[in-house]
């Protein structure tokens, strides 16, 4: 898919004083800083969605400091396509920009027929970088993720293979997501004794799911190794969309796999209730929610979708309220707990 770029009009030059308001957190030990939030690319920016609005949110994105942007080989719809179409936008937008940028993707759920398309063996991850490195127009990727654990295949092959693509200079970190404790720990284990640096572990993190908490975020900071928490607003939960009701256009209201009319009626009295503190911080339910994660020492960044230009600018308006009152914190905990 083509951009028409020959017109004055579409051409790009970045915000100079992109870098002057982003906030920008070290990722556990290494020597990387990502934005406090970071754009994912999972939905509205495969071909069934439109590119220029994917182009708009991707600029609005670099000139408010973002320089994070995650995809995975099955982000679409169709799987890849999320990948192609960012590659479309970054060879007209943002080559020259590519330094700048710190750009993910990952492997690990299916994503071509037969036995060698998903999960974590050697033989999918080469093939399936190698193939999004072909889809985005990229030599490398600044992170390269096993996207979950594989129950078959040992972790001493799925970590050999992430230190092998990072020695090849396909990768320059290893990264994994939606490991347990035990599992992070063994995976830190091996990448350190291959001498491959292992910054980011992505998690699902909110105020309605904190498994994190448990001991994953106890496991990254001993070993170095950052956080970065998608899914931080519920699904939607964690926003003003159900406060109230149901909207039928709603992923609730569709009965998605990711979220159900009962899950929000269960939690609309908790929504109800943040709302209320948010409102009296200054914030929007989501932004507060989106800070009340960053509060964590271990959360490198908070990875956020948008479906608009706008809805991405309302979300990094969390960063102008950041700090929370021992007051403020006691009252979450009374609800969310």
């Amino acid at each position: 898919m083509e951009i028409n770029d020959k017109s004055t009009e579409n051409y790009y030059s970045a915000n100079d004083k992109r870098y002057e308001s982003m906030v920008y957190k070290r990722t556990g030990k290494s020597g990387v800083k990502l934005p406090a939030i970071s754009l994912g690319l999972w939905h509205n920016f495969g071909f069934v969605d439109d590119i220029e609005n994917g182009r708009d949110i991707l600029r609005t994105a670099f000139d408010l400091g973002i320089t994070h942007i995650d995809l995975a080989n099955n982000y679409g719809p169709p799987p890849g396509s999320a990948e192609e179409n960012f590659g479309t936008i970054l060879k007209q937008d943002f080559k020259s920009y590519r330094d700048e940028l710190f750009i993910a993707t990952k492997a690990g759920y299916g994503m071509w027929d037969g036995p060698y398309g998903d999960f974590g063996s050697r033989k999918y991850l080469i093939s399936s970088l190698d193939q999004s490195l072909k889809r985005m127009g990229l030599d490398y990727v600044d992170v390269f993720y096993h996207h979950r654990p594989d129950p078959e295949t040992p972790l001493e092959e799925t970590i050999g293979a992430l230190a092998d693509i990072v020695r090849q200079g396909k990768a320059l970190y290893a990264g994994i997501s939606n490991y347990g404790p035990e599992d992070t720990q063994k995976a830190a284990k091996l990448l350190k004794d291959l001498n491959v640096s292992f910054i980011l572990h992505q998690a699902r993190y909110s105020m309605f799911d904190r498994w994190v908490e448990d001991s994953l975020l106890d496991t990254l900071k001993n070993n170095g190794v950052g956080c970065i928490a998608f899914s931080p607003l519920a699904q939607g939960m964690l926003t003003d969309k159900y406060l109230n009701g149901i909207p039928k256009n709603s992923r609730a209201g569709n009965d998605s796999v990711f979220l159900n009319a009962e899950t929000v009626q269960s939690n609309i009295e908790k929504v109800q209730k943040l709302n209320t503190i948010a409102k009296e911080r200054g914030q929007k339910l989501s932004q507060m929610a989106i800070a009340w994660i960053l509060r964590q020492p271990q959360v490198a960044s908070v990875l956020v979708g948008a479906s608009s230009s706008n809805q991405l600018k309302e979300n990094v308006k969390a960063l102008d309220c950041l700090d929370f009152s021992e007051e403020e914190l006691n009252l979450i905990e009374t609800i969310i707990s």
